[in-house]
């Protein structure tokens, strides 16, 4: 690990201005990024301690119903409110399939959608890495990249976003807040991330100096709150990456599909929002037929970047199953196993 400052702001702004200089990073619980250090992957030359700073750690409740999350917020926090847990179900299943129960203790909200990608290569000094290296080129093509991505990838990085958090986020259209040098913004958590295209190293919209301050869901998400589910398919039910997984919501009205909200995992270098598979499923009735089709369009433009081909038929049943979950209502309580196929599930869903 190379040597750097300590830095331990008093305000955003202070925190803010110490994260401009070149080489800084922001630091909150740090598992992931202590990680990344202690394997000489990341190497910042100053640590932003931003974990005492005010108002970031709270849940707060607006008028029209919207939720705003502090960047500090404990991951299991945020999974246990039982406020939160009934109006935004499939966030909190997410969040409770993800890590084990000591780092969902520690885990920031904020730290969750800053996290980077898992890939052996990117964790490897030893191997080429377009996203430590710019320019190095990618030695998971060609490469073991059997959980590498379907979707969204490029010539330069195949990897995949980690999160299962940001799946169900990005299914019901948060809005992450943003501070910086210029001040506050806003944007949709879709357009946060960006695709590898020939800058794999660049992950997210930030500039120098710019960090998450929370993430608010939108009062018209509440709408889905007793039809929405996430689904999670990993090589072992405790603490793994999702190979595919998917957070769908509905809302219904004299029987059909009224709308539908779509976001994947496991399958892009970011969580991918399946905004065409969504239009096709309203009007629709309820059933196999719709869920399958609504599969096969999420999926439509999906192809291998190596030994993976089979993530592809993996998600369109993944796709299927958690929509005719979704439409079973959201239980009243969340399985001991959340997220996992392996979890109990209404009768009318077993053979979808």
């Amino acid at each position: 690990m190379n040597r750097f400052d300590y830095v331990k702001p008093q305000t955003i702004a202070e925190a803010v201005a110490a994260a401009a200089e070149p080489g800084a990073a922001f630091l909150g619980a740090g598992t992931n990024l202590l990680d990344l250090m202690k394997g000489g992957i990341a190497n910042p030359n100053r640590l932003v301690d931003v974990t005492h700073l005010p108002d970031l750690a709270a849940i707060e409740t607006a008028p029209d119903g919207s939720i705003r999350i502090g960047a500090l917020v404990r991951n299991s926090d945020l999974a246990h409110d039982a406020d939160f847990s009934k109006r935004f179900p499939a966030v909190a299943e997410a969040l409770l399939s993800g890590a084990s129960a000591q780092l969902r203790n520690a885990a920031t909200v904020g730290g969750n959608l800053m996290q980077r990608t898992r890939c052996a290569y990117f964790t490897d000094p030893a191997s080429t890495c377009n996203k430590r290296q710019p320019g190095a080129g990618c030695d998971a093509i060609g490469g073991e990249n059997r959980s590498h991505a379907v979707l969204g990838w490029s010539d330069h990085c195949i990897a995949v976003h980690p999160s299962d958090f940001c799946v169900a986020l990005t299914a019901l259209g948060a809005i992450v807040e943003i501070a910086g040098p210029g001040g506050r913004r806003e944007v949709p958590i879709t357009a946060f991330y960006l695709l590898p295209g020939e800058t794999p190293d660049r992950e997210t919209l930030l500039s120098a100096g710019e960090m998450i301050v929370a993430v608010r869901l939108p009062a018209d998400a509440l709408a889905f709150s007793g039809h929405q589910r996430y689904l999670k398919v990993r090589d072992r039910t405790s603490y793994a990456f999702a190979l595919a997984s998917a957070a769908a919501a509905l809302t219904f009205e004299n029987g059909v599909i009224s709308a539908a909200r779509l976001a994947l995992g496991g399958i892009a270098p970011k969580p991918w929002r399946a905004e065409a598979a969504e239009a096709a499923l309203a009007g629709k009735a309820p059933g196999r037929q719709a869920f399958a089709a609504a599969a096969e369009i999420a999926f439509a433009d999906a192809k291998p970047s190596g030994e993976n081909a089979y993530k592809i038929e993996l998600g369109k049943r993944v796709v299927a199953r958690v929509l005719a979950m979704a439409a079973a209502g959201t239980p009243d309580r969340l399985p001991a196993l959340p997220a996992s196929p392996f979890a109990p599930i209404p009768e009318s869903v077993v053979n979808v």
